[in-house]
């Protein structure tokens, strides 16, 4: 549906990955030329301006503590996940509360390329190609009622499946949450595929929120629950340290992290000598976003 960010694209303009270098080539062909800028004012140039990192890369190196702490251990250890069938329960303040399969919640709704920034909070960096439907269209088929205000999410909590839920690293389930007017955000994304493939277990099968301007913890894996609520929900890392990790965890260069900057980033695949790159506000999205935190002290509400 996209009714704000104005892309086009729909499943069937998913590109497979190597048709999707290809015209990656292409573009830059053209941008030598001086024949690109002709297009850079629209959301769709704008996104494929994005160079996207390979499958490999975004496949092999990952957080996903139910599956290990080390950047390895999703892709080692994710394939014992069974993600068929699988239900995700909407409740709280809905019109339509219930437990839904997946399928249930997409009916209807067009799968579409984005091609997003991704910002951890470890100060390392990649670009990705979802696939996905806007969370709000989602909401909007569940019945918003007018109080709520928040969007808490939970991840599953099967831990015969999930070595690292057997160890203590934080509480289980995961939990995260969005403001309202954040989850309804066009560029917030219930993504369910990569390159046009389905999700990876490794990175959030079978179904995953993408939050593309906060830092990735936000963006939490594998949903099995969407409450509306009226209060601000507990989020896993917050609650863990919010000395180090605000609810809000908007990507901001102006904001570091207690223990390192946030100023800079590494980009993943860019080699051993490749430099830093400069954070950019918001994760590069601020025109698009900065309006929600309008007369917000963003060092205070991080």
């Amino acid at each position: 549906m996209a009714y704000g960010w104005k892309n086009k694209l729909t499943a069937a303009d998913v590109t497979p990955e190597a048709a999707f270098w290809n015209r990656r080539q292409i573009m830059a062909g053209m941008a030598a030329a001086g024949v690109a800028g002709s297009i850079a004012g629209s959301a769709f140039a704008a996104q494929d301006a994005l160079v996207p990192n390979s499958f490999e890369d975004i496949t092999s190196y990952n957080n996903f503590y139910e599956f290990g702490t080390g950047k390895g251990d999703p892709a080692a250890n994710a394939g014992s996940l069974t993600t068929d069938p699988w239900e995700i329960t909407v409740d709280g303040l809905v019109d339509n509360p219930g437990t839904y399969s997946v399928a249930e919640l997409l009916d209807g709704l067009d799968i579409e390329e984005r091609i997003y920034r991704f910002r951890c909070v470890e100060a390392w960096a990649m670009v990705v190609p979802w696939n996905g439907v806007e969370l709000r269209d989602i909401l909007q088929k569940a019945g918003v009622q007018s109080d709520a205000k928040y969007v808490a999410f939970e991840t599953l909590y099967r831990p015969e499946e999930m070595p690292g839920q057997r160890l203590p690293s934080i509480p289980w389930p995961y939990v995260e949450g969005l403001r309202l007017d954040e989850a309804m955000h066009p560029l917030t994304l219930m993504a369910t595929g990569i390159y046009g493939k389905p999700m990876p277990n490794q990175n959030g099968a079978p179904i995953r929120l993408v939050v593309p301007w906060k830092y990735g913890f936000k963006s939490i894996k594998s949903i099995v629950k969407i409450t509306l609520t009226d209060r601000e929900p507990p989020t896993s890392w917050n609650t863990i340290n919010a000395w180090e990790y605000g609810f809000y965890s908007n990507v901001n260069p102006d904001v570091d992290h207690p223990r390192w900057s946030q100023a800079s980033h590494r980009v993943i695949g860019g080699g051993l000598f490749q430099k830093r790159e400069p954070t950019l506000m918001f994760n590069g999205y601020e025109e698009e976003v900065a309006s929600l935190y309008v007369g917000m002290d963003l060092r205070k509400d991080f």
